[in-house]
């Protein structure tokens, strides 16, 4: 966004304002969704985001892009939302991963081609020949991985962002952020073989 939008913005501009939440509101809603207990849940906190982004842009000071900024704040409220609702570890904790991300087995464990594939991973399809059903598969495998896996894949994976600005939102190391989104490309592609293996390639 530029300067001359982020003037409008300050000085009040409604429709600037509603071209802001036309743009950015389906992604928040996705974001949300990371950590929300429901879609009614993620709806509610992005329209408190969207009224703490009102309330709060005269305080922005363009340390990070603006989508930055926007989307931490929404973090910040759906987390707190969600710690009403249950129990949770810190998001600053990236002890969330007790196993290797591949199995063992599939490597060979001595010999000339000791730490290579045994069992290489099978070739799945780019995401544009997804499938609803092959979607599907993808959608409940990010739903399904740690908090702090889930939020970076959906961020890099879905929404498209880049590795720096998804270690800025998070507050992580670039490092960390690889580790993760390593971690949880490694579930996802897991669960996406293991359904291969179940359904004839006709079915695709």
């Amino acid at each position: 966004m530029t300067d001359v939008d982020l003037a409008t913005l300050r000085s009040g501009d409604e429709a600037a304002f509603l071209r802001l939440v036309s743009t950015h509101h389906s992604a928040l809603v996705r974001l949300a969704l990371v950590y929300a207990s429901s879609r009614e849940v993620a709806e509610e906190c992005v329209q408190e985001t969207w009224i703490a982004v009102l309330h709060g842009i005269d305080r922005f000071e363009g340390r990070s892009s603006l989508r930055t900024w926007i989307c931490r704040i929404l973090i910040n409220i759906v987390r707190r939302r969600a710690a009403d609702e249950r129990r949770e570890l810190p998001f600053s904790s990236f002890t969330d991963d007790a196993g290797p991300t591949v199995d063992p087995d599939r490597f060979f464990r001595s010999g000339p081609n000791a730490g290579h594939w045994a069992v290489p991973p099978v070739a799945l399809p780019e995401q544009e020949a997804l499938s609803g059903e092959l979607r599907t598969v993808v959608a409940d495998a990010i739903a399904a991985l740690p908090e702090t896996q889930r939020t970076v894949v959906t961020l890099r994976d879905v929404e498209g962002w880049a590795a720096d600005e998804v270690s800025a939102l998070l507050e992580i190391t670039p490092g960390n952020q690889r580790v993760l989104l390593h971690r949880a490309r490694s579930r996802v592609r897991a669960a996406l073989e293991r359904y291969l293996d179940r359904v004839p390639a006709r079915d695709l």
